[in-house]
């Protein structure tokens, strides 16, 4: 039961919730840079919502099955095709042994999530599946894949109950500019308030020297009372620092546990998937709120991701009691729709 990599493609990995609980000891968090679109993934193959998946950026990997898999796609629509024939995201099909899910690259956004019903059988490392490539621990040999790997699955799936009800409704992301929300702070004392009516008013570019650590800015500088410089303090993810430059590092899932530099807020936890979603050239502008609107807007996130799970472990049968003659009988009658990767979906 095992998928085999025929192309790794540009930066695909292992990726869970992340590796909570070890920050104290310098280890990143790491996990799904768009946790929701994981999430939605792996309730869509009838798995819990943190198991491990590929997270795939860009440019897809090629991958061929050895055994029967029930697999859904969700986040970024990078051109999902199985067999040669596309295939839509954010829904779930079946594939066979010999079939081969490629990816033709990038239509919208910029990360996609590939879960596999049953999920994979790679060990936990403190914790977590996910991979934490500058440390080598995680995933498939803590790096990105690579032509020639295989991958382990749990086990082997033909179908899953109600597979024509395992689909989700994705929006693209909005083309222009993207508004990301943040707290302000914990060092906002530290700049001049022309350097804060930068900070929100004013349009940021995603730079080439974006990763999975952070997302350099291009834009106007921000402008300090003195410079950029502190005494080293605690980062978190959607953390902005602004060193002395003036120019705005947004830290990530792979985002180094401590830092340095002044940080003028912090990207609410909803919005950080926008910033997930966005590749260098893409626009924001930033936009404050406060604690209630941003603990609101996690909960709500969480109640669709609830209402989600449950609409999705509904029952998918019909039930009857039938009766004949002196017997009675409880059947279950189910619609059947076929959902293999070569078929498209309506």
């Amino acid at each position: 039961m095992q998928v085999i990599v025929e192309n790794g493609g540009l930066l695909t990995t292992v990726q869970d919730l992340g590796r909570r609980g070890y920050e104290r000891y310098g280890v990143p968090v790491s996990g799904a840079m768009d946790a929701p679109a994981l999430e939605s993934a792996n309730l869509l193959v009838g798995n819990d919502p943190g198991e491990a998946g590929l997270e795939i950026t860009l440019l897809g990997p090629t991958l061929r099955f050895e055994a029967s898999a029930v697999l859904a796609v969700t986040g970024a629509d990078l051109g999902l095709q199985c067999n040669g024939q596309d295939v839509s995201t954010g829904r779930a099909f079946s594939v066979r042994p010999g079939d081969v899910v490629s990816f033709t690259g990038p239509r919208s956004g910029c990360r996609a999530y590939l879960a596999f019903a049953g999920g994979l059988a790679l060990e936990e490392v403190l914790g977590s599946r996910s991979t934490t490539a500058r440390f080598s621990i995680g995933g498939y040999q803590g790096r990105r894949l690579q032509k020639g790997d295989v991958l382990p699955l749990r086990r082997s799936v033909e179908t899953l109950p109600g597979m024509q009800r395992r689909v989700l409704a994705q929006e693209p992301p909005e083309p222009g500019v993207r508004i990301v929300r943040v707290l302000m702070g914990p060092q906002d004392d530290r700049f001049t308030q022309a350097g804060l009516d930068t900070f929100l008013h004013e349009t940021y570019t995603v730079s080439a020297e974006s990763d999975r650590m952070g997302y350099r800015l291009d834009g106007p500088v921000i402008e300090h009372k003195t410079d950029g410089n502190i005494i080293s303090d605690g980062i978190v993810t959607g953390s902005i620092q602004v060193p002395s430059d003036g120019k705005p590092i947004v830290m990530l899932a792979d985002h180094q546990t401590v830092g340095g530099y002044t940080k003028i807020a912090t990207v609410i936890t909803v919005d950080l998937p926008i910033l997930a979603q966005c590749k260098a050239g893409d626009r924001i502008r930033f936009a404050a709120v406060d604690p209630d609107t941003a603990q609101r807007e996690l909960i709500a996130r969480r109640k669709r991701l609830r209402a989600l799970r449950e609409r999705l472990a509904a029952p998918s049968a019909k039930q009857y009691r039938i009766h004949v003659g002196a017997q009675t009988f409880d059947v279950e009658i189910e619609q059947w729709e076929e959902s293999s990767c070569t078929t498209k979906s309506t």
